[in-house]
């Protein structure tokens, strides 16, 4: 099966892909210390799980969430608390495929994404092997039946194959790319639970991978989640709820033009927030943060107020035991971003190296 989307680029749709690009490039201009862009980071990071959760029907707050991440618990939340944990691990993978800019997408990366959304590990799932519905829930009737499981690994194979050949040709506007990419993944309905999840996550990789990730400092989740009938309504195209009878074929673009709205209106809510924040002469470390996985981010983070850290206190902020701190910070600093000062458990403590203490 060879994938062939159909779509129209109409006059409105390029009049909004130019506001894209221009938010993109004032945006990737500006300069913005390292405090207030791990600070815009870590709060898009909290915002896109929230809504994106949200979506699905978490009931947590961003308040809630934002507590959840940070180890705290509530009360009969345990469903909500491990969705929300799941999709903040899988935000964390991203930046991890993210780094890797030459690297294309995999099947394999996304059934590990889909993994960590559904069960918290980096461990890829399998497509699904049956038939699966999508019902009103109101009244339970048939609101869209997807293609049969036999079908599944062929649509995905060609769905990967499109993404990378447009990646590489750059023919078509990267966020034309990604809303066909979210449109796709969300027909071919690849798992009995998480494609929206995973949908939304993919869309993410796809815009950092092309030059549209904005320092990490945005998030498509909120635009969707404020108005999910609207949502719901741009995905539903074609004459009828099954797949092979309207689905497969649709012209969608109306769900393109809708998704590259989103992307308009949090390009240019980010680039307001981005222009207020930056720092005018100080220089962007943009460059450097991209070296780091999250968990150096939140360690390099720590360093503003200590001079050195112990591994208790690296372990306590990070949510982990001891042993696994300890190796971390022996990895790191073999990788030249800390310096350890002691050998002997009480008296062992890190450093930064000159090159990270320098952009503090």
């Amino acid at each position: 099966m060879i994938f062939s989307p159909n779509f129209t680029i109409t006059p409105s749709l390029t009049n909004i892909l130019m506001d894209i690009e221009a938010s993109r490039q004032a945006i990737s201009i500006l300069p913005i210390t390292l405090t207030v862009l791990t600070s815009l980071r870590e709060s898009a990071r909290l915002t896109a799980t929230h809504y994106s959760t949200q979506i699905e029907g978490n009931c947590l707050t961003q308040e809630q969430v934002n507590d959840v991440i940070q180890g705290s618990s509530f009360p009969n939340r345990e469903r909500d608390e491990t969705e929300v944990k799941n999709y903040y691990s899988a935000l964390e993978y991203l930046d991890e495929l993210k780094a890797n800019n030459k690297t294309q997408i995999t099947e394999q990366q996304i059934k590990t994404i889909h993994g960590l959304v559904l069960n918290g590990k980096e461990k890829p799932t399998p497509y699904r092997d049956g038939q699966n519905v999508i019902r009103n829930a109101q009244d339970g009737l048939i609101v869209y039946m997807p293609p049969e499981a036999k079908d599944v690994a062929e649509l995905m194979e060609s769905l990967v194959d499109w993404i990378n050949q447009q990646v590489e040709l750059k023919e078509l506007p990267v966020p034309i790319v990604a809303a066909i990419a979210h449109y796709q993944f969300a027909t071919i309905h690849p798992y009995y639970d998480g494609n929206g999840r995973t949908a939304r996550l993919l869309t993410n990789l796809i815009l950092h991978k092309s030059g549209y990730g904005l320092k990490d400092i945005y998030s498509l989740e909120e635009y969707y989640a404020r108005n999910l009938p609207e949502y719901y309504k741009a995905l539903t195209i074609g004459d009828s709820h099954n797949y092979y009878f309207g689905r497969a074929d649709a012209d969608i673009t109306k769900w393109v033009l809708y998704f590259c709205q989103g992307m308009a209106q949090s390009f240019a809510a980010i680039r307001s927030k981005a222009t207020e924040s930056a720092s005018i002469g100080e220089q962007d470390n943009s460059g450097m943060l991209r070296q780091l996985d999250q968990r150096q981010k939140i360690v390099l983070s720590l360093f503003r107020d200590s001079q050195f850290l112990t591994t208790k206190e690296i372990a306590n902020v990070l949510g982990v035991h001891s042993r696994t701190a300890l190796n971390l910070c022996k990895k790191w600093a073999d990788s030249g971003f800390l310096i350890q000062y002691g050998t002997a458990n009480k008296s062992r403590k890190y450093g930064l190296t000159k090159k990270w203490e320098g952009i503090l």
